[in-house]
Order: C-alpha cells, then structure tokens, then sequence
C-alpha cells in the first residue's frame, strides 16, 4: 500500500538511471525483449499476454520517474496486448512501487523523485478507475469498509488501489487519510462498517495506533467489527502489527478482498441476530 522509509534524503536523480530510460525511445523498447505480448494479426491474438515480468516491471519504474506520459504510455501498451487492469495493477504497478521504494533505499533515487514516482502511479490509478470498476461488474454487496491510513501518512498509492479492488467486488468503501489521532477517532467512529482496515506504512505511530484501536474496539456500533492492518509494515515487520483483536494483512489487493469479504459474509448471521 506504499512504501516505508527509515529517513529523508534529497540527491539528484542517479545518472544511471537517466541513461538507461535514454538510450532509446519507449515505442523502441516496448518492442525489444520486454515481455511483449501477442501481436494483433488479422484482427485476432495468438495466444493469452505474456506475463508482466521484471524487465516490464524496470520499465514502467522508469517511466514513472520520467514522466506522466511515458507512464501511461506504458500501461496503454499492455492494455492493447490484452492485459486485464487487475492484471496491470497487481503485476506492473504494485511491483513497479515496490521497485521504486527498493531504489530509494540503494540511493538510487532521492526523496523527492520517489514522491514523483508514486504520485504518477497514484494518478493512472484515478484516470484508469472508472474502466476498472466496469471490468469487475460486481453489483453492491451490501458490505461496507472504512479503509484509512496512519494518520499523517503520505503514503496514499497502495489504500487506494485496494479500495479500487473492494469496489469492484462490491463493497462500499470510506477511503480516509487522517491527519492526527483525533481525525482517526472519528472516521473509525462515524458510521456503521462491517469491516475496518488499517495501512501502516511507518513505524512512527505504531504504539500511538495500537492503542487507539484498543479504545475504539470496544465503543464502535458494530459488535461485531472485523479489524485488518496491513500496509507495508506488513511486510517489513509483521509482528510490530501482532495486534490483539485485530487480523494481519500481509497478501496482494485480490486475495486481501477475499479474505476480508469471506471473513465479513460469515459473520453476517450473527450480526442479524
């Protein structure tokens, strides 16, 4: 859902990295060896896409430091070889964030064209969103999730694709990013949800959450309330995040959305009674 970081640092962009994006145009290197898929011919494919792998992966990283435009180029591109956006969002975007994270702690990029990066990722998740939801053509399941950040977080990319994902499978979704402890609260607080999940991307609130969460536990209107934390804490220190009432969320955005309407469509009949 994002990427944690231990510490700021502010350097140019890595020469190499630059070269490498230059050395030929992007029409250029979507056709040499990068995981191409089956070519149009006669107005039918061959055969189902090729996998996103890591060469594609490097690309789409690299064009989101570059620009906008390269970005969207590229995930055009696999679009028309046949990949579906779930496809895309799973094996190329979400790879392609943790890529760019791995390359800010190597010093490979700095502070500020991380921030770029993922700003980009964030915003072809928007403009592709309304194709993503209709691609799912789930109706309502009558579910609902508050889905927020640690408050103050910056880290918004990976929250919002998994909403993206509990949208299409039919829930109805709060996305919040709460600015302090107090705006928590009262998100956590303000309507009924069958299920509440957490993103932590930053060890610097943990203690400050857990406690929260503790609280509101006990005063919140449903009973029955199925708590998650998951983020990239995760992953980088699952038992920081072994909370008591809570379930850890440690898989991708699809599995996430079954394990979590599961767990709420079991609880539904003793929250009837």
């Amino acid at each position: 859902m994002g990427v944690a970081v231990a510490q700021f640092k502010f350097e140019k962009l890595n020469t190499s990295i630059e070269k490498h994006w230059n050395s030929g145009s992007l029409d250029t290197r979507l056709k040499l060896g990068f995981g191409s898929g089956p070519r149009l011919v006669g107005g039918k494919s061959f055969a189902k896409p090729a996998v996103l792998d890591q060469n594609q992966v490097k690309l789409l990283s690299q064009a989101a430091v570059h620009s906008m435009e390269e970005t969207r180029k590229i995930m055009m591109n696999w679009r028309r070889q046949g990949h579906s956006l779930a496809d895309i969002y799973l094996q190329g975007v979400a790879k392609s964030a943790k890529l760019i994270g791995e390359l800010w702690t190597t010093d490979e990029l700095d502070f500020v064209n991380i921030n770029i990066a993922f700003s980009r990722l964030h915003r072809a998740l928007h403009d592709f969103s309304t194709e993503f939801l209709a691609e799912g053509g789930s109706k309502s399941n009558g579910l609902s999730l508050l889905l927020m950040t640690e408050p103050g977080s910056q880290h918004g990319m990976g929250a919002f694709m998994l909403s993206e994902f509990f949208r299409q499978a039919g829930w109805r979704v709060m996305l919040a990013a709460p600015q302090d402890i107090a705006d928590f609260k009262r998100m956590f607080l303000s309507d009924w949800f069958d299920a509440v999940a957490l993103s932590i991307s930053t060890d610097r609130q943990i203690e400050a959450v857990y406690k929260t969460v503790s609280e509101l536990r006990k005063a919140t209107v449903n009973p029955n309330l199925k708590i998650y934390v998951g983020g990239p804490m995760a992953c980088l220190s699952p038992d920081a995040l072994n909370w008591t009432g809570t379930s850890l969320l440690d898989k991708d955005a699809a599995q996430t959305v079954q394990i979590v309407t599961q767990a709420a469509r079991a609880s539904a009949p003793s929250m009837a009674e």
